[in-house]
């Protein structure tokens, strides 16, 4: 299936980086709600690290996760300095990359495209937890969002675990700003999606932002329209992984 838009990742994630800094420098004691235990400083940090685990990935070819080396850890009072030139660096490797350079990665696309794509995402939703946590969240972007759907749809659905409620029936997504929807559908303990623009009798509808931070457990499905059965909204989250 092609991508829905062709995106500037590497703007985006340079763009959502920078944001994340700024909601986190008078901030960084701040709880995160949507990850529980953490500070804006364990934000702060644990973005930093994915940021220079997968800029090693990508810059080295690296096949092996293990292969990567500890990321230096800054001190307390360095650390939005360092992530600022980490988010630097990262761009930098992934503007320069091969898409179709072979590297680790958790799913089962193996190359640098995946990376570039997913870091998109990775830095939209926790620029968001940042400005959340400063009371200012700003949506994401629709193209990105929209496409970030389709990438966590492929790729972060996992097997419904024993004891969850299923999906009792199709269940469509529908992007209001975006004119296009996802509809899933239960097969066995899997859900298979596809593009829609039709009505469907169980909906959520809503901004792409707002459905893709449903999909992360930003939003829930109270907080958007949802027409139809509404259990059927509440069992998605079952088959959703983000760990």
């Amino acid at each position: 299936m092609t991508h829905l838009v062709e995106l500037d990742h590497c703007s985006l994630i340079a763009a959502d980086s920078a944001a994340l800094a700024d909601a986190a420098a008078t901030n960084l004691a701040a709880p995160v709600q949507h990850c529980p235990g953490w500070s804006v400083a364990d934000l702060v940090r644990h973005v930093y690290e994915v940021q220079d685990f997968w800029g090693q990935l990508v810059a080295g070819g690296l096949t092996d996760y293990e292969q990567a080396n500890p990321t230096p850890q800054p001190a307390e009072g360095e650390l939005l300095d360092a992530f600022r030139a980490g988010a630097d660096k990262l761009v930098g490797i992934l503007a320069a990359a091969d898409p179709l350079t072979p590297v680790w990665t958790w799913a089962s696309r193996k190359d640098a495209a995946f990376v570039i794509r997913h870091q998109v995402q990775e830095a939209a939703v926790h620029r968001w937890d940042a400005q959340f946590a400063a009371g200012g969240a700003q949506p994401l972007d629709r193209d990105a969002a929209a496409d970030a759907i389709e990438e966590f749809l492929t790729f972060s659905l996992r097997a419904l675990p024993d004891g969850a409620p299923p999906l009792p029936g199709p269940l469509t997504l529908t992007a209001t700003d975006a004119g296009i929807g996802w509809t899933l559908r239960p097969d066995g303990d899997r859900l298979t999606w596809q593009r829609t623009t039709a009505d469907a009798p169980d909906e959520v509808r809503g901004t792409a932002s707002d459905l893709l931070l449903l999909l992360y457990r930003r939003r829930t499905p109270d907080e958007l329209a949802v027409g139809g059965d509404a259990a059927a909204a509440r069992a998605l989250s079952s088959y959703v992984a983000t760990d």
